[in-house]
């Protein structure tokens, strides 16, 4: 955690990764708006937020701006996505639509690691802050694994599929169930996982190339999201290796 205006500062002008920053609501000032703007060429997420907020985050002196430091070095997508064309590898990457639960994404972590996922994919906003807990709960993953942070995962979509990767995104709203095997997913593939609360977004959900549910018998109609990733992500590996991949 840092505390202060100048620290914080500094802390972006030397490209460190910060995970969120703080500042106190009506606080306007050179410092602020160059804070604003590195902060914005770098993806942070920013809040405007009341002193009780921040004093909530510490005791600390914390002179009106509270940030957090990211554990994890976000990576650049595109690079990302053409290292793995040049090494003639066959693309799985995971989109994270508003996944908040830190334990949540920890668990997603370690899945996506151990089904061969070669990114994950999150949103600016609305995302699980990466800290210790969820480092813990990956098993390590966060440290193998690439995370990248975009500003917009309908462009982050849309640049996708012009790049020749297939969008398949996971929803008990679909007819379509992921054990009749209707969709061929040996070739460059996204899955899109939905947040807790209520799934995935209908503008994301209108642009996937194709929409599966999980089967289940039970009761209940839904499963946790980092189960659900599991399944997803295994059903991904398991026809890979049937073809040979």
């Amino acid at each position: 955690m840092l505390f202060g205006l100048r620290p914080i500062l500094e802390a972006l002008s030397a490209g460190r990764t910060l995970e969120k920053i703080f500042l106190l609501r009506g606080t306007k000032n050179s410092v602020t708006q160059e804070i604003t703007e590195l902060a914005k060429a770098a993806n942070v997420p920013m809040s405007l937020v009341p002193i009780e907020k921040l004093n909530d985050l510490t005791r600390k002196n914390h002179q009106g701006a509270v940030a957090f430091v990211s554990p994890i070095d976000y990576q650049p997508l595109d690079s990302i996505l053409a290292g793995l064309y040049e090494e003639g590898k066959t693309p799985l990457l995971l989109l994270l639509d508003r996944i908040t639960d830190v334990r949540n994404f920890g668990s997603i972590a370690r899945n996506a690691e151990c089904m061969g996922v070669h990114a994950i994919v999150v949103p600016s906003r609305g995302a699980a802050q990466i800290n210790g807990d969820a480092l813990k709960t990956s098993a390590g993953a966060l440290n193998l694994i690439p995370v990248c942070r975009e500003p917009n995962l309908k462009e982050t979509i849309t640049f996708l599929q012009q790049s020749g990767v297939t969008i398949i995104a996971c929803t008990e709203k679909s007819d379509a169930s992921l054990e009749a095997e209707t969709v061929d997913m040996t070739g460059p593939v996204a899955v899109l996982m939905g947040s807790e609360e209520d799934g995935i977004s209908p503008e994301y959900l209108k642009l996937a190339d194709h929409k599966l549910r999980i089967p289940m018998a039970g009761q209940i109609g839904s499963l946790n999201v980092s189960v659900a990733s599991g399944i997803m992500l295994f059903e991904v590996l398991r026809q890979r290796l049937k073809s040979g991949q």
